[in-house]
């Protein structure tokens, strides 16, 4: 899985909306600062580890697990023979 930019533009501007337009059209009350604190906060929160979880299954850390005659048969379909005098 590479980098879609459709599936980025979508998310980012989906936060952004709940982030910077949602808190400008807030009814004035005494509470309006701490709502709009908190919906900043929310949006940026949300979007960094949505961000965070997307760009880890770019490149993920751990590969899968697989068994030496699997890799041996991988191998040998793959045209990578490997020689296993030299193991």
């Amino acid at each position: 899985m590479g980098f879609s930019f459709l599936p980025c533009a979508l998310i980012t501007a989906f936060w952004a909306v709940i982030g910077i337009v949602l808190p400008i059209f807030l009814p004035k009350g005494t509470n309006r600062g701490l709502i709009q604190l908190s919906l900043i906060l929310t949006a940026a929160t949300s979007w960094l580890f949505w961000l965070c979880a997307y760009m880890a299954q770019m490149n993920p850390l751990i590969g899968p697990k697989l068994k030496n005659t699997t890799i041996l048969m991988m191998a040998n379909e793959w045209g990578n023979k490997i020689d296993l005098s030299e193991m």
